[in-house]
């Protein structure tokens, strides 16, 4: 594809924030001869996808597991630009290690016939083997189904994914089918896989957008599949290289980044998008804005009133599920931890009720670790360990105060790893420690209720639907991000970019923006 210098500006973009929608938006955009001015509140661009150092210890802030890379390739692709030019990927196999309460190990295997035996071995009495391929195999038709209908387009509801005409056709119908409508992930579990311990190990699969599994319909189920096939990766350096590269990409497109640069206004006039107000009193004068803010709060904060009052008559929305994070760096490494590994409740339905449904911290919780030594060792010192500590939380709930709550819930998670994870010592083995609270998600982040994941994916019929990327009362105003379509994660937030983009410039091409 052409360099924007060689053919006329198209349009003039405002892109709002420049977490992974942004920054994909952005480049996706500037390749296609859009002028782009993005613009972050923070020093830094990337938003969740940021870096702490503590001494010699280096941790990923927020997302660790890169999986769909082909997601960002297409992203590069926009630019003529290869993927592997500009992050070095390394694939994890296996892609987490489960502990489980009965002190059991297994690893989930990308290899087909490696997880079968890993599952013979685990579970021999069940057929574990054969009842986890043939929800893989449910779980491809879903993730087709999903890549037909529901990805790289801009989607609200069901109403937005089918033709009307092509309803009934045969293949279509059959695709119908295999959606399992009205069917919860859990349900369809736990009605295929007899070992808990490895229901267990699926359900975890719909964690990567921070909702239960009894409450999430039945096509999430579909993620099991996009993981599994395309692998999960380590982006040398951390998932922080991710927004690095594409930063560096954007600038080469000619983008213009503005960090520091708080935006208190979207201008709306007449039904369209007229400029972004700053809150230094700068005014810019835009065409279109793409907006990578937590769609809830822009809502609240940046767009006109009776903007916000239609997007909440349109759909109740609930936050998904926060959490506490630790930032532990050991002195000394637990060489049986894979890179990725959970540490799994006794009672997960327990665990579940507490943190949606009774909005309190689970009193026994699923521990996600990541040891990123095991793929780069320079996160820690020579033998040392920069262990990233995940434990999902409610959503922020009125009385919560997560500064007097969180000693006590460290403690929780430490007794945990202490008695389901062979780490008996690791107190003594804490050199230095950081944490991030739902109160600190919500600052740092400026996310509703300090929701890790955006929305919550809840409702048989309606949880895989979140706002659509093409506003639909203001012209001109595209969303991307977590919280919009198609969700949360790594992959979800830079296809939310590229999908704004795209339909952006397809109005601007069409003349009916």
């Amino acid at each position: 594809m052409s360099s924007p210098d060689t053919k006329l500006t198209k349009s003039t973009v405002a892109i709002i924030g420049g977490g992974l929608g942004g920054l994909a938006a952005a480049c996706t955009l500037a390749a296609r001869g859009h002028k782009v001015t993005l613009l972050d509140k923070n020093a830094w661009v990337g938003g969740k996808a940021a870096v702490l150092n503590l001494g010699d210890y280096r941790f990923d802030m927020g997302p660790t597991i890169l999986l769909m890379p082909s997601v960002l390739r297409r992203i590069f692709a926009e630019a003529g630009r290869s993927l592997e030019s500009a992050v070095d990927l390394v694939r994890l196999d296996p892609q987490w290690r489960c502990f489980f309460s009965d002190h059991s190990v297994l690893d989930l295997a990308q290899q087909p016939q490696k997880m079968a035996a890993n599952l013979q071995t685990f579970s021999p009495q069940t057929g574990a083997d054969t009842q986890y391929a043939r929800l893989l195999e449910m779980s491809r038709r879903m993730s087709g189904v999903s890549g037909r209908y529901f990805f790289w387009k801009s989607i609200g509801s069901l109403r937005d994914t089918f033709s009307a005409k092509n309803t009934f056709q045969l293949s279509v119908l059959r695709d119908l089918r295999d959606m399992k409508i009205g069917s919860t992930l859990g349900g369809i579990v736990r009605s295929q896989i007899d070992d808990h311990r490895v229901a267990q190990m699926v359900d975890h699969f719909t964690q990567y957008v921070g909702s239960a599994p009894a409450l999430s319909p039945a096509v999430l189920l579909g993620i099991a599949a996009m993981q599994v096939d395309e692998g999960v990766w380590y982006p040398r350096g951390g998932t922080r290289a991710v927004p690095e590269a594409l930063a560096a990409l954007a600038v080469e497109l000619g983008v213009d980044i503005r960090t520091n640069a708080m935006v208190r206004q979207v201008v709306v006039e007449a039904g369209r998008v007229r400029a972004v107000k700053l809150h230094d009193g700068q005014n810019i004068q835009v065409d279109a804005v793409v907006c990578n803010s937590d769609v809830v709060r822009a809502h609240q904060e940046l767009l006109p009133p009776t903007a916000n009052r239609r997007f909440g008559r349109r759909r109740r929305y609930e936050p998904a599920c926060s959490g506490v994070v630790l930032y532990l760096g050991l002195r000394q490494a637990y060489p049986h931890l894979a890179h990725h590994n959970f540490v799994f409740s006794a009672k997960p339905e327990a665990e579940f009720h507490d943190i949606y449904q009774q909005g309190r911290p689970a009193a026994d919780p699923t521990c996600y670790l990541a040891a990123t030594s095991r793929s780069d060792p320079t996160t820690a010192p020579p033998g040392g360990e920069a262990l990233y500590i995940l434990v999902h939380t409610p959503y922020l709930r009125e009385g919560q105060n997560w500064s007097k709550m969180l000693p006590g819930y460290r403690d929780v998670i430490l007794k945990k790893l202490e008695t389901c994870a062979g780490m008996p010592d690791i107190r003594s083995r804490i050199v230095c420690e950081s944490a991030l609270t739902p109160e600190d998600i919500r600052d740092r982040y400026h996310v509703w209720q300090g929701a890790i994941y955006g929305l919550a994916s809840h409702g048989r019929f309606t949880g895989a639907f979140k706002p659509a990327n093409r506003h639909p009362d203001i012209r001109g105003l595209y969303m991307a991000g977590g919280s919009v379509h198609p969700g949360p994660g790594m992959p979800m937030a830079l296809m939310s970019g590229w999908i704004a983009a795209d339909a952006l410039a397809r109005d601007m091409d069409n003349a009916t923006l």
